[in-house]
This record gives C-alpha cells, structure tokens and sequence, in this order.
C-alpha cells in the first residue's frame, strides 16, 4: 500500500457508526428528502456488510421519544442498537466502548440530526485522537443552515465529508476486485438513481446481458370472487 492509499478508506481501516436513524428523529428533517435520505443511509449498511467492515447501531430515547430504528436499516445490519439518554453519544460508555473495541481511528458517521447527534460525537472523537468522515447525504438537519452550518464546523475541526455514493466507490475502487463487484454494482442499481441506469443500460445494451429486475414485472392478481 503506498502513502497516497493509506489516506483513503479501506475495509480494513475503518468503523461505520450509525446514530439515530429513527423515525422521531426523520420527522425534523428538512434539508433533504427523507426516502432519498434513507434509501443512502441503507446504502451505507449494505457497503459495510458486503465489505464486512465494523459497524455500531446506536440509538436515543426509543421508548419515551424516538421511536424503533428504521426496519430496513435493522434488516441489513442485524445487530442490537446501543441505548442512550446523551444527545451527544461520546458521553455514553458503553458508545465509546464499542468504538475503542474496534481498534480502528478512522470513524465513517451518520447521524439524525447533523447539528446535535453528528457534531458532538464528531468534535469529541476529533480531540481525542480519531479520524472522522462524516456521511453528509445519510444525514439530516431540521433545515439547509443547521445541516451545513454543522457541516462547515466540524469541517473546521478536521473531519471529511464524503457521500454515501463515494464511500461505496471508495471501498471497491479497483473493479478487478471481483468479490465484490456484483454486490457494489446492486447497491448502485437500487439507490444510486442515474448511476444505477447508466449499469442497467451498460449491461442490457453494451454487453447484451438479458434484462433483469428484483421484482417481477406484472403481478398476478389473486384468484377467487371478487366483490
């Protein structure tokens, strides 16, 4: 590995932190469509499952407040969510636990919402030490200003943004690696819009593959009476 890979994101080199991703909490976001907003942030998941990066599920007030994790979120990371009561989860032991628990420094986060759930975390592990990329389209803020006011200062602290679109492309980066290159270009088809076309196209009219799809294209009515 040369100097130059060694500041980019490779399976081996990372953690996926996921904050909050709940309903209550996807109720105050304004600055971006909230489907387009999950439809990344499982995007997200799936990059860390098909590369099999450390991830952690963390979760505010779900009983009194927030609300369960978003189900399609919980399907493809299958891993309890740790409990907290702190806005800011680097207050919480068993949070910083489980990120010591990884050995690794460089932190992949998204968070609901980008100006209290992201920063504070953000800033905190910062200062103590870690390399912080922030998921700025798998996370959300109650209006454009406090998602990119956030943004801009915890920039101003040090951490990088990336996209959940180029966080996937960074991990694969060389389509030679073909363990998974068939699962990289499914998460592009299902959440990358005209990215995930241009494959469709490449595959069906470049290479003359036969078309495909994950759900069939007529649905078969039910059988029996009708009212």
């Amino acid at each position: 590995m040369t100097a130059a890979t060694e500041k980019l994101l490779t399976p081996d080199n990372c953690t996926f932190v996921f904050i909050d991703h709940q309903p209550q909490m996807s109720f105050g976001v304004a600055n971006i469509d909230r489907q387009l907003l999950k439809s990344n942030t499982v995007a997200m998941a799936k990059t860390a499952k098909i590369f099999n990066v450390p991830t952690i599920l963390t979760a505010v007030e779900t009983d009194s407040f927030s609300g369960y994790i978003w189900p399609e979120l919980m399907d493809v990371i299958q891993q309890d969510p740790i409990e907290r009561t702190s806005m800011n989860s680097w207050e919480d032991k068993a949070f910083v636990e489980a990120i010591e628990a990884t050995g690794k420094k460089k932190l992949v986060i998204a968070a609901l919402w980008t100006e209290a759930c992201l920063i504070f975390p953000t800033i905190c592990a910062l200062d103590e030490g870690y390399e912080v990329i922030i998921v700025t389209d798998a996370s959300g803020g109650t209006s454009d200003e406090a998602h990119n006011a956030a943004v801009r200062r915890m920039e101003q602290h040090g951490a990088q943004s990336i996209t959940s679109c180029q966080l996937l492309l960074e991990l694969q980066r060389d389509w030679s690696r073909k363990e998974t290159y068939d699962d990289t270009l499914a998460i592009v088809k299902e959440h990358f819009g005209a990215y995930g076309m241009g494959v469709d196209y490449a595959y069906t009219h470049v290479h003359k593959q036969p078309q495909r799809a994950e759900f069939p294209h007529k649905v078969k009515a039910p059988s029996g009476p009708r009212d």
